[in-house]
């Protein structure tokens, strides 16, 4: 039979419910840092990716293919006319990979924070009704 231990151990994923009392501001910021290393984690690889594909694809030094690569990840545009047709397959493919990565990588952050603010009002409701 398992043993069962007095303490519980809180994952990422273990979120207050409506219940509970809003997380100690040391959490909630724990919780962040651990949501901005997530998209830190995300965005580096989406940048690798696209600094090995222009390298690769168009024959750029790693430094214009890690300018091309940050200006589509960051939603600006390419700095470069891509010359090759596997260089601009790979470019549209890459633009829509990084739309994509920005968004669910922020979504990682954002989520502790629009949950804060939610479980406050839930708890804030729930003390006006006592």
């Amino acid at each position: 039979m398992a043993r069962r231990t007095t303490t519980k151990h809180r994952s990422v994923h273990d979120w207050e419910r409506r219940a509970n009392k809003v997380l100690p501001l040391r959490g909630f910021l724990r919780r962040l840092a651990l949501a901005a290393g997530l998209w830190l984690a995300i965005s580096g690889v989406g940048l690798v990716i696209g600094i090995a594909g222009y390298a690769g694809f168009e024959g750029m030094s790693l430094t214009d293919a890690y300018m091309n690569a940050a200006m589509i990840l960051s939603g600006m545009g390419p700095a470069t006319e891509i010359r090759t047709t596997a260089g601009k397959i790979f470019a549209g493919t890459y633009a829509i990979f990084s739309g994509l990565v920005i968004v669910i990588a922020s979504g990682f952050v954002l989520a502790p924070i629009f949950h804060r603010v939610l479980q406050k009002f839930h708890v804030e409701g729930r003390n006006e009704g006592d």
